[in-house]
């Protein structure tokens, strides 16, 4: 194989990853980090925290206000009746619910402290946080894995893949009930109590809450539940229906509850009596006033306590009075006091704003939110008084804000709707969006952390003091979905002005908000604001440039996610960098392009039709499949793993692990509750979509399973396998229905008709069958293809079948007759998946020249072809609207496209297929690349345009080499030819003919005067380049000859094969000197050191080796991997550089391998590349973010020089990039 990436000058050649001393110094990052880091992202609040933070508010818990619970006959029941797990508290609001729950957490806890785990939870309708069903199955799982670390790992199982969103995206909550259901089956969890606080104030997701802890409450034995609510109808509806629950109802235990309730007050006021020197007349006036007036409610004698606390004691006796019985009228009389004070107008926007954020926010942020508003906004300890005289209805915790209670905000909205929001929430609301931009646009700036460091990542990076996101964290957040929120009111419809403000905001602010957001650990959520507000502005029919803009800046945020939120600093270098050179969003902000990328190098015009890139899977992808309501996408890879992802985002949602070998097909089942895939592991797995849970397995087959398919009605599942049959299985009883036999090869693909009366299959004996699948006959065999058939799909009408093939088309069937209506021709490699649109208007193919064909089935048209993959296009799936489509590939990604722009990737010219070899001139100036599209190609690397085309071979060119004075070039070819340029001209200047076979390596002698060639003929031949004729040849390899290397000084060469031997030959007499053995596979790549002194090679049995030339022996070994490419520094001849990294040989422990797990980059010298080639680096530090396309398509095809780099990236284009010199060295 060529292997030729030239490595001359200064610190020159690949520097992917560098190894000081021992290579076990390389180490990835402890599993503590990990845990620290999963912990951190999987908890919304500490309820630990929160339940502090509730007893402070309320004064304090008292045991004689909960005691009585503890003796009631059902709680005692609940505890001690095995028939009984669930523990319901129902009552009216302020009646100590949650300071009951209080209590009880405490009192299980200490009273079982060995034996059995608590884990709890406190809902609070006003925090967005923990306001949902899945932030409190988040704090169930939190409190668990910190009291049972090992049980972490059912939690990392699925972080490790899907990061932060695993808990934040559209598939949150189905993730976090399979990880809570795997938790609870835990052999190791034994007794544990689960307590939830105000199911009522659970505002999104309760239902499925409800019927978990239902559920969960009656199948686990160990497991205890204990919930609190008001009595409200669709939890009483759903709790009623438990049979194992021990209801309390606190108006039924009126008594009990008065009594507590008094017991309360009499604490509360001999506090006050002891803190504020009442004498015995006040203390007994207020006792006596508090107990005829409290009803029965806590809630209403802590905020009287609150008030008398804030009020000097000459004044309680006439003012006593003042405090109503009852809830409401008590919160009419606080209203009045506001309605009276001297800052009436302020308190009551502080108190409509409070009613339209959508969490709690601190005095910083509604400083913010309210800043412009009135004077008295602008200094916090004036605001801190203004929510002083709004006590009775919000409290004020460690600098945030919230209200006191449910019920008073309730009472607002209610009672005093018009006073605090005059022109309506929707009015707020706009004030809100207004101030938020408001604020960004004053804050927000480049770098603003002051990080410096372009690469930085989020998790090295320490929040300043002050904090300078810390007043605006809410408006990152949230300003869009203010401006959507206010949509319903024509008022305040996305006017012009907010149209225009909108996108002054996106063309001067928009990349210093991402920045923001990458900070704050909330880019996904900048994605969704995106998408709400493209869609909001496509609502109003307002299709001009600001819809314009807005769908750039959504493609911007997609397409460039994952390095942004990496590393912040990166929105200022990789899109300006990489960017369509027409997106508005890179135009608008082009002055922030990092000035150290010195050239432009060659990039798209516009937004190619690939949306965005889904990475995750550590082998290739080999099938997708979209669920039914496009909320999920599904991919089956060789790495054992199913992935379901959130589309939306990006984001892996969870990994199904059951498969024992590659997962070859997926599918999802029409009502989309189950997904079934088929393995090499011979085995069909039916898995719970919502859990994660693998439902069933399905075995019969006795070879691999290539592909599944659902019956349109869900009643059956069909499986094709490679033992030539196809199984119809009972997906409820597991069972096998029937065998369809007559296949004489491997089925790869099935399909099943849309009213389901037939089902098809497609296989490697080149034929489609369709059969009867309830009687298990043929019904037709459908003949055409020259080759294996990889992919059939039926039209959504059933008249028409699809069949792709390895033979590179595409045949359209019309399955009523068998005949072959239409071929579709373009593709350049075997057809590996075929898809029709749910309308048949179009039909996409997916191929093994890793492109997307979307044709016209009509015409047979190819309508455009989608370039991206950088390697074999394995499967591809529409979503159900049509919308998009995604595809799977062997290069380990699923793309999603926009099918509709017909936008390819590639409109640049260059080589128009595989790049096999680059190599830089002598003087930096040129440099040349070999193509399997036959010719060769001179670049100009300060435009990055091609100078010329070298033509004239008939077949791939595999090497080239430039003479040391650069004045020639030469190339080695599979039609068996060295040809000798002129690269002044790009003309031939002679060929060198000789070879019986293809030539794979090439290379000129040190003095210029001699060139040596290696082939698959098992010969290496040295020429003459001057007079064209081959001076010798060196016999002695039994196979084909992947490298050759001189000597330094021209004395020796070396030779690798595929026999696993490295010789060494005297190329004056065409004698080998010597035959060094010790590999076990292929020799792929071998280089002498610069003084001469050692000779590495690389091989294909994982291994480099150093050798002794002098000698012949082995003097070292190193294990890492797959090795393609070995060369020697030559600024350090101690420095080895490989595909897998940079390793010093001096300092080599010859015993001691690499670690399999080779994630850590340890510093590099100079400009390099990242271990997985993600990242240009200086110094070993991250620099600039490669997007998939751009990254190199093989390790091979990189050089180096000094700060100059050029490889060939995914799209086989060669890309240059240049640096200042400083870069190019420490």
């Amino acid at each position: 194989m060529a292997t030729n990436a030239s490595y001359n000058g200064t610190n020159s050649g690949i520097q992917v990853a560098k190894n000081f001393g021992f290579i076990t110094a390389n180490l990835g990052q402890p599993e503590t980090l990990l845990d620290q880091a999963c912990l951190r992202d999987l908890r919304t609040t500490n309820p630990y925290d929160d339940k502090e933070r509730i007893k402070k508010t309320n004064g304090g818990l008292l045991k004689d206000s909960y005691r009585w619970i503890l003796e009631n006959a059902a709680f005692r029941k609940w505890q001690n009746d095995q028939s009984n797990h669930l523990l319901w508290i129902r009552g009216d609001p302020g009646k100590g619910k949650t300071m009951l729950m209080c209590g009880i957490i405490e009192e299980l806890t200490r009273s079982h402290s060995d034996s059995v785990t608590t884990s709890f939870f406190f809902c609070q309708a006003t925090d967005m946080r923990i306001n949902n069903a899945t932030s409190v199955l988040r704090g169930l799982i939190y409190l668990l894995v910190e009291k049972h670390p090992s049980l972490l790992r059912y939690v990392r199982a699925r972080y490790d893949s899907a990061g932060k969103d695993l808990f934040e995206d559209v598939n949150a909550w189905s993730a976090l009930v399979s990880i809570f259901t795997q938790i609870l089956e835990d052999s190791s969890l034994k007794s544990t109590y689960f307590m939830i606080d105000a199911l009522d104030e659970c505002r999104d997701g309760l239902q499925d809450l409800l019927d978990l802890i239902v559920e969960n409450s009656t199948t686990h034995q160990e497991i205890r539940w204990v919930v609190s609510s008001r009595n409200e109808y669709e939890i009483t509806e759903c709790l009623d229906s438990a049979t194992q629950i021990a209801p309390i109802s606190l108006e039924l235990n009126e008594a009990s509850v008065s009594e507590a309730v008094d017991a309360f007050i009499q604490h509360k006021v001999d506090d006050l009596a002891t803190r504020k020197k009442y004498d015995k007349s006040i203390t007994t006036t207020v006792k006596r006033h508090l107990l005829a007036n409290s009803q029965g409610t806590f809630l209403w004698v802590a905020l009287v306590w609150k008030n008398l606390d804030q009020m000097p004691k000459r004044h309680v006796m006439k003012k006593l009075d003042m405090f109503p019985p009852g809830l409401d009228a008590l919160y009419c009389r606080m209203m009045g006091q506001v309605r009276d004070s001297e800052d009436a107008d302020l308190c009551k926007q502080i108190l409509g704003t409070a009613t339209a954020v959508s969490r709690p926010v601190t005095l910083s942020e509604l400083s913010s939110l309210l800043e412009g508003r009135n004077d008295g906004f602008d200094d916090l300890d004036t605001l801190f008084e203004l929510i002083g005289i709004c006590g009775s209805f919000l409290t004020l915790r460690e600098s945030t804000i919230a209200f006191v209670h449910q019920s008073a905000k309730d009472f607002l909205i209610r009672e005093a709707f018009t006073e605090i929001l005059p022109e309506g929430l929707d009015s707020e609301h706009h004030t809100i969006f207004s101030q938020c931009l408001s604020v960004l646009f004053n804050t927000l700036r480049r770098d603003i952390f002051g990080l410096k460091l372009p690469g930085i990542s989020t998790k090295d990076i320490s929040v300043p003091n002050p904090n300078p996101l810390a007043p605006v964290e809410y408006a990152c957040i949230y300003w869009v979905d203010h401006l959507v929120a206010c949509k319903s009111d024509t008022t305040y419809r996305l006017s012009a002005k907010d149209k225009e403000r909108v996108d002054t905001f996106l063309q001067r602010k928009y990349l210093h908000w991402l920045e923001a957001l990458s900070i704050l650990g909330s880019l996904s959520v900048g994605i969704h604001a995106m998408r709400r507000l493209e869609k909001l502005i496509e609502e109003e029919n307002k299709s001009d440039g600001a819809l314009e803009r807005v769908q750039d800046a959504s493609r911007f945020i997609q397409y460039y996610r994952a390095g942004i939120e990496s590393s912040p600093l990166q929105v200022y270098c990789s899109p300006l960098v990489f960017g369509p050179s027409k997106s508005l969003t890179r135009i608008a902000f082009e002055e922030d392009r990092p000035d150290w990328v010195l050239n432009h190098p060659i990039v798209e015009e516009k937004w190619s039709a690939s949306l965005q890139t889904l990475e995750g899977h550590s082998r290739a992808v080999d099938s997708i499949a979209w669920s039914p309501d496009r909320s999920r996408l599904a991919s089956g890879s060789a790495d054992k793993t199913v992935r379901i992802w959130d589309p939306a985002t990006g984001q892996s949602v969870y990994t199904l692990e059951g498969h024992s070998r590659s997962v070859n097909s997926i599918a999802w089942s029409p009502d989309g509750s189950r997904l079934a895939s088929g393995s090499a592991d011979k085995t069909v797995r039916i898995w719970d979509s919502a859990t994660g849970q693998s439902l069933s397995t399905l075995e019969g087959h006795i070879h691999s399973v290539n592909s599944v398919a659902w019956s349109p009605d869900g009643s059956r599942l069909a499986s094709g396998s490679s033992d030539n049959t196809v199984h119809i299985w009972d997906p409820t009883t597991t069972r096998s229905i029937s065998t369809l036999e007559g296949h004489i090869h491997w089925v790869n693909s099935i399909a099943w008709s849309l009213d389901g009366s037939r089902l098809a299959s497609g296989s490697a004996d080149k034929t489609v069958r369709i059969w009867d699948p309830a009687t298990g006959q043929s019904v037709s065999i459908l003949e055409g293809h020259g080759h294996w058939v990889n992919s059939i799909a039926w039209s959504l009408n059933g008249s028409r079948l699809a069949s792709g093939s390895t033979n590179k088309t595409v045949r359209i069937w019309d399955p009523a007759t068998g005949q072959s209506v239409s071929i579709l021709e373009g593709h350049g490699h075997s057809v590996n998946s075929i898809a029709w649109s749910l309308d048949g208007s179009r039909l996409a193919s997916g191929s093994a020249d890793k492109t997307v064909r979307i044709w016209d089935p009509t015409t047979g048209q190819s309508m455009s072809a989608l370039e991206g993959h950088s390697s074999s296009v394995t499967s591809i799936t529409w979503s159900p609207d049509g919308s998009q489509l995604a595809s799977g590939s062997y290069d380990k990604t699923v793309r999603i496209w926009d099918p509709t722009t017909g936008q390819s990737m590639s409109t640049i010219k260059g080589h128009s297929d595989w790049v096999n070899s680059i190599a830089w001139s002598p003087d930096g100036s040129r440099l040349v690349s070999g193509s399997y599209d036959k010719s060769a190609r001179i670049w100009d690397p300060t435009t990055g345009q091609s100078v010329y085309t070298l033509e004239g071979h008939s077949l791939s060119v595999q090497s080239i080499a430039w003479s040391p004075d650069g004045n020639q070039l030469a190339s080695g070819s599979y039609d068996k030819t060295v040809r000798i340029w002129d690269p002044a001209t790009g003309q031939s200047m002679s060929t060198l003919e000789g070879h019986s076979d293809w030539v794979q390596s090439i290379m000129w002698s040190p003095d210029g005067r001699r060139l040596a060639s290696g082939s698959d003929d098992t010969t290496v031949r040295i020429w003459d380049p001057a007079i064209g004729q081959s001076l010798s040849i060196l016999e002695g390899h039994v196979y084909q000859v992947n490298s050759i290397s001189w000597s330094p000084d021209g004395n020796r060469l070396a030779s690798g094969s595929v026999d696993t031997t490295v010789r060494i030959w005297d190329p004056a007499t065409g004698q080998s000197m010597y035959i060094l053995k010790g590999h076990t596979h292929s020799v792929n790549s071998i280089a002498w050191s610069p003084d001469g002194r050692h000779l590495a090679s690389g091989s294909g049995d994982k291994t480099v080796r150093i050798w002794d030339p002098a000698t012949g022996q082995s003097v070292s070994t190193l294990s890492i991997g797959l090795t393609s490419f070995v060369r020697f520094n030559t600024a350090n001849p101690n420095q080895l550089c490989t595909n897998t990294g940079i390793f010093t040989i001096s300092s080599v422990d010859t015993a001691t391998p690499v670690p399999k797990s080779f994630t850590h980059s340890p510093k590099t010298p100079g400009l390099g590349l990242s271990n997985d080639c993600s990242w240009i680096t200086c110094n070993g530090l991250n620099l600039l973010w490669l997007p998939s396309e751009y990254r190199p398509l093989d390790v091979c095809l990189i050089s180096i020089r000094e700060a100059r780099m050029a490889f060939v990236c995914s799209l086989n284009r060669v890309m240059f990039l240049a640096l200042p010199q400083s870069f190019s060295s420490t």
